[in-house]
Parts: C-alpha cells; structure tokens; sequence
C-alpha cells in the first residue's frame, strides 16, 4: 500500500529560513504567522494530510464517482465525510479574506496545504482547490452583494465552486464558445449551453455549487471580446441567503478518464439557468483568467505533490527491494542480496525526484509570497513588480512543474520494476494522476506560447529583466561570500544559455513567428532548469552557513548541499542541449507538408 508523509521540516525550511517570511511583517497576516503558528498550522495540515485523505486515495481511484439519472453525483466512501473536516478544521478559510469570515493567514501557508493535499490524495485536493480560484474572482470582479451572498459559505466551505470554460467544440480558443446568456427584465440573464471538462462540477460534499459559466450576450462582438462571466449557483440563493430552488444546471455526464477517478468531471448542461453578470458586459475573460491564474499556480503544485509522493514511495520501496550486487561488490554481506538503492541508476531515478521536488516547493512558496506581496505590498511599485513577477513565473511553473512531475513519477514507477505497474502499489495511480496535470488549466504547450508570445514582451520585458537581475545578484553574493564556486559555475553558465535565447528569440521571432512556437517549450524548460537551479543556490547558501554556525541538524544540512550540487551538476546540464534546440529555428520542423504527416 502508497504512503504519504508531509515534508513540514523542508517546509519549515523555506519559510523561515530561505524566504525569511518574518521579514515581511508589513503584509496582512505576515506578523501574526510566527514561527511556531506555522509550525502548528503545518503539523495540523499534515495531520489531516496523512490521517484523512491519504487513506482514501488508492480506494477513491478503484470506487470513482458515480452519476445517478437526475444528473446527481456520489463521490467515493468516505470523501464526504472527509470533507465534512475539511470544513470542521477551517482549512477553506485559512488565506481568505478576514471581512468574510477567512483567517487571513499568509498565501504561502495556503500553498503548502495545497501541496500536502495533492500529495496525499490528488482528486480530493481539487474540491476546494477549485473554489479559491472562483473566491478570487468574486472577490476582486464582484459586485458587494455579490460578495456578501456568495464569499461567506464559500470560505467556510460550506459552499464550492467551479470554473467553466471548455465547450464540445471549444477548448484553448474561447472567441468560438457558443453558450449563450439572455438578459432578463430583473436583471438576471437565463444561460443555456453545454460546458465540458468541468472538474467537480458535480457532487455530495457540499450544501451549493457556484458555477463560474463563460457565455455570449445577444449582442457580443466575435471572439474573445465578446465573452462575459455569469455567476451560476446549482441551488438559487434568497434574500436571507438560505437557498432556494434548484437551479437549470445538471450534470448530464461523467467522463470516464486515465486518472482522477475520485474528482467529478463533468458535462455541464444550462438550460435558462439564472445567471448573475459578473465584472462587465464582454470582459469576462479577464475575470476568469483571475480564477485561471490561481489554477495554474495551483497545477505547478500538483506537479511538485506528486513528484514528492513518488519519490517517498520509491526510496521505502529501494531500501527494501534485494536485488542483484553493488558494482563495487557486495555492501550487505549478510543478506542474499543488496537492496536496490546500492545501484547508481536507481539513485538516478531517485535523485532527480527529489532535486527537482526540494527546489520546485521553494518557487512554489516564493511565487504565493509574491502573489501577497502583488496584492498587499505598501507601495504601488512593489505591487506591480511583485505582479510582473508572478505573471512571469506563472507559467513556468505549471509547465514546468506538471512535465516534471509526470516525469519524476515515471521515474519512480521504474524504481519499482513490474511491482510499480500494478494498482496495489499505488505507483501506476500516481503516473495516471500526474498525467493530466500537463493538459488542464492550459495544456503545456499553450503556457510555453504564453511565456514566449505575452509574458516576455510584457511592458518591454521589465519582468523577464527584474528576474535575470535577481538571479544575478544571488551568483555576485554567493560569489563574494565564497565556498560554494562549484555550484555557482554552472549556474552562471545556465542564466547566460537563458539570456542568450531570449536574444535569440528577440532577433528571429518577429520576422518568423514559427520560430517562436517551434522555441516555446525548450525556452520554457531552460527558464524552469534556471530557476530551480536559483533556488537550489538559494537553499545551499542557508545550508553551508548553517553548518559553518554549528547547526544542531548537521545531516539535513549536509543533504541540502548534496543535493544541490547534483541537480546543478547534472541536470543544469540540459540548458546547453535546451539553447542548441533553441537556436535550430524552425526550418525542420515546419519542412513537411501537411498531407506528408
């Protein structure tokens, strides 16, 4: 049987002594969230993590959901009643906002909640995952009675939501969307059309759904300026914010799916549903890419949560595992064998896990800093460079992150031989899970354009600027201070190879734009192996000088600097062939005729 134990030490880690978040006492909720109120949220949440969802994972994938004939939807045993604690511990409200009942609590506690989640089970974490985006999206585009109607429940948890954007037709290009959203005399608008894809459209575990539904006014323009965002809850909510009749949106399907068996992902009919404009007429995209945004930061996540459960899974299983001899000989003379973990190539296997999930859950906390820091910084200018930033990372990180994280749970399935592609070991679920994290929110290849197309050029690169400088500033330090020269080689190396292909795709994509595209995701993949790397020189750092000051935990220090050097020495090693790549432009690619395909 799968097991899960939450990384709270490497979290504890981050937080308090690489990102120093008690430096940044000026934000909401950042001086409240002392070093041991975070050590206790973070042992609660591990708790819950471990005791509650992780056991319903392997049971979740066999049993599914299940669609009764009036569209209802059942999630597995005992994901009900886990929610139910979910809710009972105010694990929905430990980022919201105060003025709705929310705890206000630092965004990158959230972020390591989302990760513990995901790593202990993947389709339960997508429940309330999904909520936050449509709370952010309220929040900020809402009316104040659409706040006070629908925020309340929501950040208690007693009411969820969902984003719904993909039609039958329609799926990264939303100008072709067909749901169509009819004024009414009181204001309201009756929405009538078919959604696709929709991730816990439909379930038992909570009181309402608020549906977040992208439709067509009668007199929109084409295209995506012509797209409006309707909130639209399954039951209609009175006046005294009881709930009233059942609204005209039904779950018509389940799909049936690789992975996630135990998230319900469904058919969304609307026929005349009522439905509440939300933000104004034809902006609806930007509304919703406020709920996109937050999705994406939050798929990086589950890429970073199953690379962490596969790994953990596969070192039990390689220390365990007797097989074959050492190179050098024999290093467990007493047994019948050597357990597997003596072999180089299962330490590959091992060691490229658990370099990339260490340094991945340091960005994925600084980007949650920074989305504070965007929204509360005290000067407008720290706002926008906080903002510019995360635009930036964003995605980054759910590419990035989600290809790694399918990758690493490859790689750890290996580890396991033929016992990792049968179900009782849990492995062959993790593969299944990780897979899907590359295609939704934006398939990989839609955030590599994304990076390349909108977020470099933005405001004249200042974003893509701030982080060469930032990264260079951390190599001129750690440069100064001195012993860490092996480390900080390669990776002055790795920040040139990044800067010399964004020259590149400066000087060679306006004239051929298929230079971009065929660009796009070996560029994304150099900024993701420099940024991790940022982070590992970040995280070493902390490491030698808690060492050099006489740590009482000398081992996890010694590891920490270990494993720096092998991502950087090994896997840094791939920007070189990633620029090569780059720099072939598009000639080859786009050579064969379509027919000859």
């Amino acid at each position: 049987m799968p097991s899960y134990k939450a990384p709270v030490k490497d979290m504890m880690f981050l937080l308090n002594d690489v990102l120093q978040i008690g430096n940044y006492s000026n934000l909401p909720g950042y001086a409240d969230a002392t070093p041991d109120l975070i050590a206790a949220i973070l042992e609660e949440a591990a708790k819950f993590a471990e005791r509650e969802l992780q056991p319903l994972n392997l049971s979740g994938d066999q049993e599914g959901c299940t669609r009764a004939e009036n569209g209802d939807v059942t999630t597995p045993k005992g994901f009900k009643e886990a929610y139910a604690k979910y809710v009972e511990g105010g694990w929905a409200g430990l980022t919201a906002d105060p003025e709705f009942g929310g705890q206000g609590l630092p965004h990158v506690l959230g972020i390591c909640l989302e990760e513990m989640m995901v790593g202990a089970n993947h389709s339960f974490a997508m429940y309330p995952g999904l909520s936050n985006g449509a709370m952010a999206a309220i929040r900020i585009d809402g009316t104040q009675e659409q706040k006070e109607t629908y925020l309340p429940k929501m950040v208690e948890g007693l009411w969820t939501g969902t984003m719904n954007l993909t039609e039958p037709h329609c799926g990264t290009d939303l100008g072709m969307l067909r749901t169509k959203a009819e004024p009414q005399a009181d204001g309201t608008y009756k929405i009538t059309g078919t959604k696709i894809f929709i991730s816990a459209g439909e379930h038992d575990m909570s009181e309402n759904i608020i549906h977040l539904v992208l439709a067509r006014l009668p007199d929109a323009p084409k295209g995506t300026k012509g797209i409006s965002l309707f909130i639209v809850p399954k039951f209609l909510v009175k006046e005294d914010g009881s709930l009233g009749e059942r609204n005209g949106v039904i779950c018509g399907s389940l799909e049936h799916k690789m992975g996630i068996h135990a998230n319900s992902t469904c058919v969304m009919n609307y026929d005349e549903a009522t439905g509440y404009l939300i933000g104004e007429p034809n902006k609806g995209l930007r509304s919703m890419f406020i709920m996109m945004n937050a999705a994406r930061l939050g798929v990086g996540v589950e890429g970073l949560g199953h690379a962490e459960v596969a790994y953990q899974n596969a070192v039990a299983y390689a220390k365990d595992r007797l097989q074959g001899r050492s190179l050098k000989g024999p290093q467990f003379p007493d047994k019948p064998a050597d357990p597997i973990i003596v072999h180089a190539d299962v330490r590959r296997n091992l060691m490229n896990a658990r370099s990339f999930a260490e340094a991945a859950r340091g960005i994925a906390i600084w980007a949650a800093l920074l989305v504070d820091q965007s929204h509360n910084a005290p000067t407008e200018e720290e706002r926008d460079e906080a903002e510019d930033l995360v635009g930036l990372l964003t995605p980054i990180i759910k590419g990035v992150f989600t290809d790694r994280g399918f990758e690493s749970s490859v790689a750890c399935q290996q580890v396991f031989g033929g016992h990792g592609y049968v179900a009782e070991w849990g492995m062959e679920q993790f593969v299944r899970d990780a897979r899907i994290s590359q295609i939704y929110e934006g398939a990989n290849g839609i955030q590599a354009l994304d990076l390349v197309g909108r977020k470099l050029p933005a405001k004249g690169g200042k974003a893509i600027q701030m982080l060469f400088k930032l990264i260079g500033e951390e190599i001129a330090s750690n440069k100064a201070a001195g012993g860490l020269d092996d480390i900080i080689e390669p990776m002055e190396k790795a920040l040139a190879s990044w800067q010399r292909a964004t020259l590149w795709l400066m000087q060679n994509a306006m004239a051929n734009p298929d230079n971009a595209g065929a660009a796009s995701t070996p560029y994304m993949h150099l900024a993701g192996h420099v940024i991790l790397g940022y982070m590992w020189l970040k995280m070493a750092r902390v490491s030698k000088t808690a060492l050099e000051d006489g740590t009482d935990d000398p081992t996890f220090h010694e590891n920490k600097l270990v494993t720096a050097r092998y991502y950087i020495k090994r896997r840094m090693t791939e920007t070189r062939a990633l620029l090569a790549e780059i720099e072939s432009g598009s000639e080859e690619l786009m050579a064969l005729a379509a027919e000859a395909f």
